[in-house]
Order: structure tokens, then sequence, then C-alpha cells
């Protein structure tokens, strides 16, 4: 090989070396806003939790994005992916909960000589059940063009209702009643454990093309979510999961019919 098309080579191979670690550097900004946000929401800093898991979801769309616009896809990306959606949507909805049972919750037990309050850490389900989602997803080789279960980010989207809540609602309104009533709290984190690993398939909002035909369902979640976040604002989010797992449904039963 000439000197010149060694040094061509290496630079291909330089800046193909370059690139590949561009989406992962994405991914670990993700990681590192989900860390920070724990840390926000144990501390009563909602505001700046909040804008940091939106930042970690435009990061976990981004990272994908990047890796297929760059064709840099690769395994180490794959799982680290998962290790960041671990800590921002397994961890920080258990916080979110945690806290919030925390405050709705007077109940406690005296174990070693100290009194602690048990119900809390119930909240953490949602952390054990997002792992089992994302170990599932990992391995399972249906969920390339749909998923299986209900998506980690969109979970934790809803579990944002209750911070938001907390910084928006009036104290004597009905969802700062909800959200500070533990068996109403407890229910949700069992239902939605539950769809976490639930064997319902799902519609992926990734779009092969852009033409209404094959992406009507997308086209009108997208649409409809809009106008969720106009007329609701902060409660949208639980409205829009719950059309997100009708249109799903309605999807399927089509597809199946045909």
């Amino acid at each position: 090989m000439s000197i010149k098309n060694q040094n061509t080579y290496f630079t291909f191979a330089s800046t193909m070396n370059i690139k590949s670690h561009i989406p992962n550097t994405i991914t670990s900004l993700n990681l590192i806003c989900g860390c920070r946000a724990s840390i926000a929401f144990l501390q009563g800093e909602n505001e700046l939790g909040i804008t940091l898991v939106i930042a970690a979801l435009v990061f976990d769309f981004l990272d994908g994005f990047v890796a297929r616009l760059l064709d840099v896809k690769s395994e180490i990306g794959k799982q680290l992916d998962s290790l960041a959606d671990m800590v921002t949507f397994g961890v920080v909805p258990g916080i979110i909960l945690y806290v919030a049972l925390l405050q709705s919750t007077s109940f406690q037990i005296e174990l070693f000589d100290q009194s602690i309050s048990p119900i809390p850490y119930i909240g953490f389900l949602i952390t054990v059940f997002s792992a089992l989602r994302l170990a599932k997803f990992n391995l399972d080789t249906r969920q390339t063009d749909s998923f299986i279960g209900l998506p980690t980010p969109a979970n934790t989207i809803l579990f944002l209702t209750i911070p938001l809540s907390l910084i928006y609602a009036d104290e004597s309104s009905l969802t700062t009643n909800l959200i500070s009533n533990p068996y109403v709290l407890l229910t949700f984190i069992v239902v939605f454990s539950y769809l976490l690993i639930a064997e319902i398939p799902l519609l992926s909002l990734k779009f092969k093309n852009y033409s209404w035909k094959d992406n009507k369902e997308k086209y009108t979640l997208l649409i409809s979510s809009i106008a969720l976040l106009w007329l609701f604002t902060f409660l949208a989010s639980v409205f829009i999961i719950v059309l997100y797992l009708i249109i799903s449904i309605i999807h399927n039963v089509s597809k199946s019919n045909q």
C-alpha cells in the first residue's frame, strides 16, 4: 500500500472512530441528566428535575437518530442506551413515587430502634419492572417495528404529572388530592408495573416513511397529543398515555382482521 493510500485509510479509519463515539456521547448525556434528576427530585427541586428528564428524552431520541444518520450502530451502543434508560426512565420514576408516597403517608414501624415508613419504598416497584422491561426489550426480536409492553420513557412521562402537579396545581384541586392519596398512587404503581411487561403490542413512533397511509395511527396520536397538551397542560400526559394504549389496541385489532 502506497504512503498516500495509507494516509487515506488512516484518515478514514480515524473519522469512523470519532463518528462511532458521537451517539454514545449523546447517550451518556441522557445518563448524566438522569443522575442529576434523581438528586433534584430527592431534594424537592421539581422544576430542575422535570427539565432534566425532558432533556434526557431529547438525548434518548437523538442518540438513535444520529447513529442511523452516521450509520454507526453498534452492540455497545445498544447496551449503553439500555443502561442509561434504566437510570433516567427506571430509577427516576421510582424516586418520584418514593417521594410522593413519603409525603402522602404517615404510617411508620419501629425497626432497629428507628421509626421508618415502609410504604414509600413500594414506589421502586416501577424501577424493578422497568429493569425487566428493558431486559426483555434487549432480548426480544419481535420489538423491531413495534413495542410489546409500555416503553419506559412513556411510563416516566406519565409519572412526571406528580411533580408538575406539585408546581402548578392548586392545593385544593382534584389533581393534588389524587397525587396525595397513597391508595391512588399504589394503584397506579401496580397497573403500570404490569403494563411495562405486559404482552400488549404497542405502536412504535419511529417513521420509516412519512406517508399518511403507512403512519395514520402515529399522526393521529401526535396531533391528538398536541391538542391534549393545549387543553390540559401538565395533566395531558395521563390522557396521552391512555390514548396511546387505545390507538395501539385498535391498530392491533384492525391488523389481525385484515
